[in-house]
């Protein structure tokens, strides 16, 4: 019989999956925190990050469907409001459609979700399916990539500001929020995957849903690096340079 590993064991093991596999390892983000993409560059992933963000919420909505427990529901339906705003929070989404704005972006464009990656649209439906789908303990353990996101934030939140001219505290609200909004979040979900993935099989499911949800950010990342890194190959129908430009709304 499998021996399960003890918590701290499981814990330690979680964390290496983003030691190794996280998407700050990833080359696009050394080029957007070190002030190398250009506008467009930026703009593609605001464009294409604005459709992962709007999902979020989507996703946790489908989770709370299938969760008998009132405990895990009150603990959990924060998330939703955290992106979609409740009174006096303007929530995650209204502040990453600010930071499109801040970079040229019509945010209603954005909102639209017309011209995002066939990948990344690919990948985030896929994450979704899979809280819907899948086993809570699988569930929960997806959303376990929030461990390794504050030291991402804090390091966007530096190299933006140092690099670009559209970065302030207003476009840069998202990440500063989420300094606070995350680290409550995955106490909680640590906690629960600790306290249930507790045979040696559900370790197992567990880091791979991890694993899983590190590919779907990994993918993404691909997907615009693919796409606007030069050599530049934009699939048919992504958005183009130029597109759904604040100044073409006035005009």
């Amino acid at each position: 019989m499998n021996t399960p590993a003890t918590r701290d064991a499981f814990e330690a093991r979680l964390r290496r999956i983003g030691a190794e596999r996280y998407h700050d390892l990833h080359p696009f983000h050394g080029l957007l925190h070190g002030g190398q993409c250009s506008p467009d560059q930026v703009r593609a992933w605001v464009i294409n990050r604005y459709y992962y963000q709007s999902r979020i919420p989507m996703k946790d909505a489908a989770f709370l469907s299938r969760v008998e427990d009132p405990a895990l529901r009150r603990a959990w339906r924060s998330r939703i409001e955290d992106h979609d705003g409740s009174d006096g929070n303007e929530g995650g989404i209204a502040r990453w459609l600010r930071l499109a704005s801040a970079v040229g972006l019509d945010p209603d464009y954005v909102a639209s979700c017309a011209g995002v990656l066939p990948a990344t649209r690919f990948a985030v439906d896929a994450y979704v399916r899979f809280v819907r789908e899948r086993t809570l303990l699988e569930a929960v353990a997806s959303s376990l990539t929030e461990l390794f996101a504050p030291k991402i934030h804090a390091e966007r939140i530096e190299g933006l500001l140092r690099n670009y001219e559209f970065a302030d505290d207003s476009s840069l609200s998202y990440f500063r929020k989420r300094l606070t909004e995350a680290p409550k979040d995955v106490a909680f979900g640590l906690a629960w995957v600790l306290d249930h993935a507790d045979t040696a099989d559900r370790q197992d499911a567990a880091a791979n849903a991890l694993i899983f949800k590190t590919d779907v950010l990994w993918s993404q990342l691909d997907a615009l690096h693919s796409a606007y890194v030069a050599p530049a190959r934009i699939p048919p129908g992504a958005w183009r340079p130029g597109e759904g430009l604040a100044l073409a709304r006035a005009s």
